[in-house]
């Protein structure tokens, strides 16, 4: 099964060259400079046919792993609770080699999803995952590969969501590619609730698909839309979660706690965004967070990754989150969540809203 993501330009206006997924967590200049795109439909990319020369139940039924799997929204389609991105690490800070491990150890662990985007790497991660999934032999009806669209070549007519691009306009677009049989379902990404409403009601209109989820940044620092919004669409229109960015983009490990690390991504002038965000007050705040955090952390016996992780699992409206890593064993510590997962208690997550200084956000919050 193949899934992708198309982007959408809301008043996009050209910066750094940086089209990657950026969260907007509170209206300052940051979230001027890193709300660059978002995505609007998962759509099917084919990567050929591959005659399978080995068949294994545990890619589908996650047997002996401990995987966890959930259907994406209301939809019949069953997703593993987390998944694998290729954002910045396929085509960019890792080898082919390295890639195909990564994707090995997800495949053996019961992973089943796996995002990526035509836009990363300029088209290579796509390349990238076909080429692993052929090589692999792993059988394609088991695996759900999600890719986005908007940002494609550099000429005006091979990005955007046009009819030269993708075929007519989005919603009617994505119910051809699905009667065609290029897909299976598709989505949207850091659309507002009523974007998603708007696309539902043309879909019943005029007896089209509607779409199934949205995908959007979740984690310990940003939570409103996932947990007020989305939750209201599913029972409304049966849109589901699927996440990303479980941990902050990295500042969640504690990599920034002693300042920018040469070899970090927030040292490259295309992330001057994550740079501004460590620096901020706002940043400061959430590293000192991050410390009072850590020590749950141990008294679960897991790492704090693990548990921002879990934390983002118990949420039950989420489908699916996607994990980003750059080597194995920060991939084979990040599916280490799944056993955190059952420790995460109603007392657990008070202790940790404390700690933030929040808590859950509700229906009265969002509407005042």
């Amino acid at each position: 099964m193949q899934v992708s993501i198309a982007c959408t330009d809301h008043n996009l206006k050209r910066g750094n060259g940086d089209h990657s997924k950026q969260s907007a967590t509170s209206p300052n200049v940051v979230n001027q400079a890193r709300a660059k795109f978002r995505t609007v439909a998962i759509i099917a990319r084919s990567f050929g046919s591959f005659a399978p020369r080995h068949i294994s139940l545990k890619e589908s039924t996650g047997k002996h792993t401990g995987m966890k799997y959930r259907n994406l929204g209301k939809s019949g389609l069953r997703v593993s609770c987390l998944g694998l991105g290729t954002w910045v690490t396929f085509g960019g800070q890792i080898t082919d080699e390295v890639a195909e491990q990564l994707m090995s150890i997800a495949y053996d662990s019961g992973v089943n999803l796996f995002d990526t985007a035509e836009v990363y790497a300029g088209g290579r991660a796509e390349v990238i995952l076909g080429n692993i999934i052929k090589k692999k032999c792993w059988r394609r009806s088991s695996l759900v590969i999600t890719t986005k669209l908007y940002w494609g070549g550099k000429a005006e007519t091979e990005r955007g969501l046009s009819r030269k691009h993708i075929i007519e306009e989005i919603v009617r677009a994505m119910t051809y590619v699905i009667n065609q049989g290029m897909a299976m379902y598709w989505g949207t990404s850091r659309w507002t609730a009523m974007e998603i409403m708007e696309a539902y009601s043309v879909a019943r209109q005029f007896n089209l698909i509607p779409p199934v989820c949205e995908q959007a940044e979740y984690h310990l620092f940003q939570r409103e839309k996932v947990e007020v919004q989305l939750p209201e669409l599913y029972h409304k229109i049966g849109v589901g979660a699927m996440t990303w960015s479980p941990l902050a983009c990295g500042i969640i490990t504690g990599k920034y706690e002693n300042g920018i690390p040469e070899t970090s991504r927030a040292s490259m002038k295309s992330y001057q965004w994550l740079k501004e965000k460590i620096v901020s007050e706002d940043g400061r705040k959430q590293q000192a967070k991050l410390k009072e955090l850590n020590h749950i952390a141990e008294k679960l016996g897991c790492t704090l990754p693990q548990l921002a992780v879990a934390w983002c699992l118990r949420n039950e409206g989420v489908s699916s989150v996607l994990l980003g890593t750059s080597n194995p064993e920060q991939l084979t510590e990040n599916l280490g969540a799944i056993q955190v997962l059952p420790k995460m208690t109603s007392q657990v997550v008070s202790d940790i809203d404390h700690i933030l200084g929040n808590r859950p956000y509700s229906k009265k919050d969002y509407r005042s």
